[in-house]
Protein backbone atom coordinates (compact mmCIF):
# COMPACT_ATOMS: atom_id res chain seq x y z
CA UNK A 1 0.00 0.00 0.00
CA UNK A 2 1.43 3.37 -1.26
CA UNK A 3 1.81 6.05 2.13
CA UNK A 4 -0.25 8.36 0.45
CA UNK A 5 -2.88 6.82 -1.44
CA UNK A 6 -4.89 8.33 -4.26
CA UNK A 7 -7.90 10.59 -3.66
CA UNK A 8 -11.45 12.66 -4.83
CA UNK A 9 -12.13 15.14 -4.71
CA UNK A 10 -14.61 14.92 -2.34
CA UNK A 11 -12.10 13.20 -0.20
CA UNK A 12 -9.85 16.61 0.15
CA UNK A 13 -13.42 18.30 0.64
CA UNK A 14 -13.86 16.06 3.78
CA UNK A 15 -10.19 17.05 5.08
CA UNK A 16 -9.99 19.23 8.15
CA UNK A 17 -7.24 21.04 6.21
CA UNK A 18 -9.60 22.86 4.54
CA UNK A 19 -9.29 24.38 1.18
CA UNK A 20 -8.11 27.89 1.99
CA UNK A 21 -5.02 25.89 3.51
CA UNK A 22 -4.65 24.09 0.47
CA UNK A 23 -5.31 27.73 -1.27
CA UNK A 24 -2.44 29.05 0.61
CA UNK A 25 0.12 26.01 -0.19
CA UNK A 26 -0.71 26.38 -3.99
CA UNK A 27 -0.17 30.28 -4.10
CA UNK A 28 3.48 30.22 -2.11
CA UNK A 29 4.09 27.07 -4.32
CA UNK A 30 3.73 29.74 -7.67
CA UNK A 31 5.04 32.20 -6.26
CA UNK A 32 8.37 30.57 -5.14
CA UNK A 33 8.23 28.81 -8.76
CA UNK A 34 8.09 31.83 -10.62
CA UNK A 35 10.92 33.68 -8.42
CA UNK A 36 13.31 30.41 -9.42
CA UNK A 37 12.84 30.75 -13.10
CA UNK A 38 13.03 34.43 -12.44
CA UNK A 39 16.76 33.73 -11.39
CA UNK A 40 18.13 30.91 -13.56
CA UNK A 41 16.21 32.27 -16.67
CA UNK A 42 16.55 36.65 -16.42
CA UNK A 43 16.53 36.75 -20.31
CA UNK A 44 13.50 35.27 -20.89
CA UNK A 45 11.44 37.40 -17.85
CA UNK A 46 12.96 40.48 -19.99
CA UNK A 47 11.26 39.25 -23.09
CA UNK A 48 8.27 38.44 -21.20
CA UNK A 49 8.01 41.92 -19.78
CA UNK A 50 9.02 43.79 -22.96
CA UNK A 51 5.87 42.24 -24.55
CA UNK A 52 3.17 42.39 -21.75
CA UNK A 53 2.88 38.98 -20.84
CA UNK A 54 2.95 37.34 -17.92
CA UNK A 55 5.01 34.41 -17.12
CA UNK A 56 1.98 33.10 -14.29
CA UNK A 57 -0.10 33.41 -17.06
CA UNK A 58 1.49 32.04 -20.09
CA UNK A 59 -0.52 28.89 -20.65
CA UNK A 60 -3.29 31.03 -20.72
CA UNK A 61 -1.85 32.81 -23.43
CA UNK A 62 -0.63 29.77 -25.49
CA UNK A 63 -4.43 28.79 -25.03
CA UNK A 64 -4.89 31.90 -27.16
CA UNK A 65 -2.63 31.43 -30.17
CA UNK A 66 -3.32 28.22 -30.37
CA UNK A 67 -7.04 29.20 -30.68
CA UNK A 68 -7.05 31.75 -32.53
CA UNK A 69 -4.18 29.35 -35.00
CA UNK A 70 -6.88 27.15 -35.19
CA UNK A 71 -9.71 29.38 -36.54
CA UNK A 72 -7.72 31.01 -39.02
CA UNK A 73 -6.46 27.62 -40.47
CA UNK A 74 -9.86 26.59 -41.23
CA UNK A 75 -10.81 29.89 -42.46
CA UNK A 76 -7.77 29.65 -44.82
CA UNK A 77 -8.33 25.93 -45.77
CA UNK A 78 -12.08 25.30 -45.96
CA UNK A 79 -13.48 25.51 -49.37
CA UNK A 80 -15.23 29.18 -50.39
CA UNK A 81 -19.21 29.20 -50.83
CA UNK A 82 -19.41 30.09 -54.64
CA UNK A 83 -22.74 29.03 -55.12
CA UNK A 84 -24.05 30.33 -58.46
CA UNK A 85 -27.03 32.07 -59.16
CA UNK A 86 -28.54 30.76 -62.62
CA UNK A 87 -31.40 32.42 -64.31
CA UNK A 88 -34.66 30.35 -64.86
CA UNK A 89 -35.14 28.82 -68.27
CA UNK A 90 -37.98 31.78 -68.69
CA UNK A 91 -35.93 34.69 -67.66
CA UNK A 92 -33.19 33.57 -70.26
CA UNK A 93 -35.76 33.10 -73.13
CA UNK A 94 -37.47 36.40 -71.76
CA UNK A 95 -33.75 38.46 -72.47
CA UNK A 96 -32.98 36.41 -76.05
CA UNK A 97 -36.03 38.37 -77.16
CA UNK A 98 -35.49 41.60 -75.81
CA UNK A 99 -32.26 41.20 -77.63
CA UNK A 100 -34.07 40.72 -80.72
CA UNK A 101 -32.38 36.87 -80.98
CA UNK A 102 -34.33 33.96 -82.15
CA UNK A 103 -35.47 31.81 -79.55
CA UNK A 104 -34.64 28.16 -80.39
CA UNK A 105 -36.79 25.52 -78.48
CA UNK A 106 -33.47 23.78 -76.98
CA UNK A 107 -31.86 27.07 -75.45
CA UNK A 108 -33.04 25.87 -71.86
CA UNK A 109 -31.02 22.01 -72.61
CA UNK A 110 -27.77 24.46 -74.16
CA UNK A 111 -27.49 26.34 -70.97
CA UNK A 112 -27.77 23.36 -69.03
CA UNK A 113 -25.66 21.29 -70.51
CA UNK A 114 -22.48 24.01 -70.80
CA UNK A 115 -23.17 24.40 -66.81
CA UNK A 116 -22.87 21.06 -66.03
CA UNK A 117 -19.53 21.25 -67.91
CA UNK A 118 -18.90 24.24 -65.54
CA UNK A 119 -19.54 22.40 -62.39
CA UNK A 120 -18.74 19.15 -62.88
CA UNK A 121 -14.89 17.30 -62.88
CA UNK A 122 -13.94 15.12 -66.43
CA UNK A 123 -14.66 12.02 -64.53
CA UNK A 124 -17.36 10.99 -62.32
CA UNK A 125 -16.34 11.09 -58.61
CA UNK A 126 -17.97 11.95 -55.09
CA UNK A 127 -18.81 15.30 -55.31
CA UNK A 128 -17.98 18.15 -52.35
CA UNK A 129 -21.32 19.31 -50.57
CA UNK A 130 -20.51 22.71 -52.47
CA UNK A 131 -20.12 21.12 -55.49
CA UNK A 132 -23.68 19.71 -54.55
CA UNK A 133 -25.25 22.38 -53.30
CA UNK A 134 -24.84 24.39 -56.84
CA UNK A 135 -26.31 21.35 -58.58
CA UNK A 136 -29.22 21.75 -56.20
CA UNK A 137 -29.48 25.32 -57.45
CA UNK A 138 -28.89 24.43 -61.21
CA UNK A 139 -31.49 21.98 -60.82
CA UNK A 140 -34.22 24.42 -59.01
CA UNK A 141 -33.48 27.07 -61.80
CA UNK A 142 -33.09 25.46 -65.11
CA UNK A 143 -35.08 21.90 -64.23
CA UNK A 144 -37.76 23.12 -62.05
CA UNK A 145 -36.73 20.37 -59.87
CA UNK A 146 -36.50 20.44 -56.10
CA UNK A 147 -34.05 18.02 -55.71
CA UNK A 148 -31.26 17.43 -53.40
CA UNK A 149 -28.37 15.17 -52.51
CA UNK A 150 -28.84 14.82 -49.03
CA UNK A 151 -32.45 14.59 -48.21
CA UNK A 152 -33.88 13.33 -44.68
CA UNK A 153 -30.36 12.75 -43.52
CA UNK A 154 -29.94 10.27 -46.08
CA UNK A 155 -26.87 10.22 -48.84
CA UNK A 156 -25.96 7.68 -51.47
CA UNK A 157 -22.17 6.85 -51.54
CA UNK A 158 -21.57 9.29 -54.87
CA UNK A 159 -24.00 11.20 -56.58
CA UNK A 160 -22.18 11.53 -59.69
CA UNK A 161 -21.13 7.88 -61.57
CA UNK A 162 -21.88 5.40 -64.30
CA UNK A 163 -25.30 4.12 -64.82
CA UNK A 164 -26.49 0.58 -66.86
CA UNK A 165 -28.84 -0.40 -68.83
CA UNK A 166 -30.96 -3.20 -66.85
CA UNK A 167 -34.00 -5.15 -67.23
CA UNK A 168 -37.55 -5.40 -67.30
CA UNK A 169 -38.62 -6.10 -63.41
CA UNK A 170 -41.57 -8.93 -62.65
CA UNK A 171 -44.42 -6.85 -61.54
CA UNK A 172 -46.61 -10.20 -60.04
CA UNK A 173 -46.39 -13.56 -60.05
CA UNK A 174 -46.54 -14.91 -63.89
CA UNK A 175 -45.51 -11.39 -65.47
CA UNK A 176 -43.58 -11.78 -68.66
CA UNK A 177 -41.84 -9.48 -71.00
CA UNK A 178 -44.66 -9.43 -73.54
CA UNK A 179 -46.62 -7.41 -70.89
CA UNK A 180 -43.74 -4.85 -70.81
CA UNK A 181 -43.86 -3.08 -74.76
CA UNK A 182 -43.15 -0.95 -76.09
CA UNK A 183 -39.37 -1.95 -75.49
CA UNK A 184 -39.38 -5.93 -75.40
CA UNK A 185 -35.57 -6.04 -76.60
CA UNK A 186 -33.91 -5.58 -73.01
CA UNK A 187 -35.80 -8.71 -71.63
CA UNK A 188 -36.84 -9.28 -68.43
CA UNK A 189 -34.49 -10.26 -64.94
CA UNK A 190 -34.90 -13.86 -63.86
CA UNK A 191 -35.46 -12.68 -60.47
CA UNK A 192 -36.96 -10.54 -58.54
CA UNK A 193 -35.89 -6.91 -57.99
CA UNK A 194 -34.61 -5.76 -53.94
CA UNK A 195 -38.40 -5.23 -53.02
CA UNK A 196 -39.53 -8.36 -54.47
CA UNK A 197 -43.16 -8.28 -56.46
CA UNK A 198 -44.32 -4.65 -57.34
CA UNK A 199 -48.07 -6.58 -56.16
CA UNK A 200 -48.83 -9.56 -55.28
CA UNK A 201 -51.31 -10.32 -58.11
CA UNK A 202 -52.32 -8.86 -61.68
CA UNK A 203 -55.21 -7.38 -60.28
CA UNK A 204 -53.80 -5.85 -57.72
CA UNK A 205 -50.98 -4.06 -59.91
CA UNK A 206 -52.21 -0.32 -59.86
CA UNK A 207 -51.13 2.51 -62.73
CA UNK A 208 -48.88 3.83 -59.93
CA UNK A 209 -47.01 0.88 -59.53
CA UNK A 210 -46.79 0.17 -63.03
CA UNK A 211 -45.22 3.52 -63.17
CA UNK A 212 -42.62 2.24 -60.37
CA UNK A 213 -41.54 -0.61 -62.86
CA UNK A 214 -41.64 1.63 -65.97
CA UNK A 215 -39.06 4.40 -64.50
CA UNK A 216 -37.47 2.53 -61.99
CA UNK A 217 -33.43 2.96 -61.12
CA UNK A 218 -31.31 0.83 -59.31
CA UNK A 219 -28.99 2.54 -56.55
CA UNK A 220 -26.20 0.61 -54.28
CA UNK A 221 -28.25 0.57 -51.16
CA UNK A 222 -25.86 -2.88 -50.00
CA UNK A 223 -22.80 -0.39 -50.24
CA UNK A 224 -24.30 2.34 -47.73
CA UNK A 225 -21.49 2.09 -44.74
CA UNK A 226 -24.36 1.87 -42.25
CA UNK A 227 -27.06 -0.31 -44.00
CA UNK A 228 -26.80 -3.28 -42.10
CA UNK A 229 -27.15 -1.60 -38.83
CA UNK A 230 -30.16 0.07 -40.39
CA UNK A 231 -31.54 -2.34 -42.46
CA UNK A 232 -35.25 -2.33 -40.97
CA UNK A 233 -35.34 1.89 -41.73
CA UNK A 234 -33.27 1.94 -45.15
CA UNK A 235 -34.87 -0.34 -46.86
CA UNK A 236 -38.15 1.19 -46.34
CA UNK A 237 -36.43 4.45 -46.91
CA UNK A 238 -35.41 3.40 -50.25
CA UNK A 239 -38.24 1.54 -51.25
CA UNK A 240 -39.88 3.59 -54.49
CA UNK A 241 -38.00 6.60 -52.99
CA UNK A 242 -37.77 9.18 -56.38
CA UNK A 243 -35.14 10.53 -57.95
CA UNK A 244 -33.60 13.02 -60.32
CA UNK A 245 -31.14 11.05 -62.91
CA UNK A 246 -29.60 13.62 -65.64
CA UNK A 247 -27.37 12.52 -68.15
CA UNK A 248 -24.23 15.20 -67.86
CA UNK A 249 -23.35 14.52 -71.41
CA UNK A 250 -26.75 15.72 -73.39
CA UNK A 251 -28.88 17.04 -70.37
CA UNK A 252 -31.92 14.89 -70.87
CA UNK A 253 -33.46 14.65 -67.14
CA UNK A 254 -36.16 11.79 -65.88
CA UNK A 255 -37.35 11.15 -62.29
CA UNK A 256 -37.53 7.54 -61.52
CA UNK A 257 -38.32 5.76 -58.95
CA UNK A 258 -35.68 3.10 -56.90
CA UNK A 259 -36.93 -0.41 -56.86
CA UNK A 260 -33.77 -2.50 -56.99
CA UNK A 261 -30.03 -3.10 -55.42
CA UNK A 262 -26.95 -2.59 -57.75
CA UNK A 263 -24.92 -3.03 -59.74
CA UNK A 264 -22.58 -4.78 -58.10
CA UNK A 265 -18.76 -3.12 -57.51
CA UNK A 266 -16.90 -4.96 -60.04
CA UNK A 267 -18.79 -3.93 -63.01
CA UNK A 268 -17.41 -0.09 -62.30
CA UNK A 269 -20.98 1.15 -62.61
CA UNK A 270 -23.16 2.77 -59.50
CA UNK A 271 -26.33 2.94 -61.29
CA UNK A 272 -28.77 1.22 -63.15
CA UNK A 273 -32.00 2.44 -65.00
CA UNK A 274 -34.88 0.82 -66.56
CA UNK A 275 -35.09 0.06 -70.11
CA UNK A 276 -37.55 3.24 -70.59
CA UNK A 277 -35.04 5.40 -68.21
CA UNK A 278 -32.13 4.89 -70.17
CA UNK A 279 -33.94 4.88 -73.61
CA UNK A 280 -35.14 8.51 -72.52
CA UNK A 281 -31.32 9.30 -71.38
CA UNK A 282 -29.49 8.21 -74.25
CA UNK A 283 -31.41 6.89 -77.26
CA UNK A 284 -31.95 2.68 -78.06
CA UNK A 285 -28.03 2.38 -78.37
CA UNK A 286 -27.42 4.01 -75.05
CA UNK A 287 -26.10 1.04 -72.51
CA UNK A 288 -23.62 3.24 -70.27
CA UNK A 289 -22.88 6.84 -69.54
CA UNK A 290 -22.33 9.50 -66.50
CA UNK A 291 -25.41 10.38 -64.93
CA UNK A 292 -25.99 12.65 -61.84
CA UNK A 293 -28.55 11.39 -59.18
CA UNK A 294 -30.18 13.40 -56.73
CA UNK A 295 -33.62 12.89 -54.72
CA UNK A 296 -36.78 14.41 -55.48
CA UNK A 297 -37.56 16.23 -52.51
CA UNK A 298 -41.27 15.92 -52.86
CA UNK A 299 -42.97 15.07 -49.62
CA UNK A 300 -46.69 15.82 -51.19
CA UNK A 301 -46.30 12.86 -53.90
CA UNK A 302 -46.91 15.62 -56.54
CA UNK A 303 -43.69 14.77 -59.00
CA UNK A 304 -44.86 12.66 -61.79
CA UNK A 305 -42.31 9.87 -62.94
CA UNK A 306 -41.08 10.45 -66.05
CA UNK A 307 -39.40 12.91 -68.98
CA UNK A 308 -38.86 16.00 -67.22
CA UNK A 309 -39.42 18.05 -70.16
CA UNK A 310 -37.87 21.69 -69.22
CA UNK A 311 -37.50 22.53 -72.90
CA UNK A 312 -41.33 23.05 -73.55
CA UNK A 313 -41.40 27.00 -73.23
CA UNK A 314 -44.72 27.94 -73.50
CA UNK A 315 -45.64 26.26 -70.62
CA UNK A 316 -46.90 28.46 -67.80
CA UNK A 317 -44.80 27.01 -65.28
CA UNK A 318 -41.67 24.70 -65.85
CA UNK A 319 -42.95 21.48 -64.19
CA UNK A 320 -42.10 17.70 -64.10
CA UNK A 321 -44.31 15.75 -66.63
CA UNK A 322 -44.46 12.46 -67.64
CA UNK A 323 -44.89 11.30 -71.25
Amino acid sequence: MPKYPARTYEDIGKDKIGFEYLRNKLKLKNLETKSSFSKKFPHVEKFFAERGLDLSKIREHSAKLIGASALTGTLLLAPPTNIKFLPSPQEIVEKLKVEGQKVSEDVPQKVFVESLSSYLPDNPRPLSREEEKNLEQLFSNLLGVKAKASLEGEHLNTTYGLIGAEQHLKRYPGDSVGNHGPYLKEGIAPGLGAWGYFARSQKELTPSLEEDEKWYAVVQTLYLPDWNTRFKYLRDWYKYRKVLIVNTDNGNAVVAAIADSGPAAWTGKQYGGSPEVMEYLGGPRYKKGPVLIFFVDDPENRVLLGPVEYNKLNLPEIALRSI
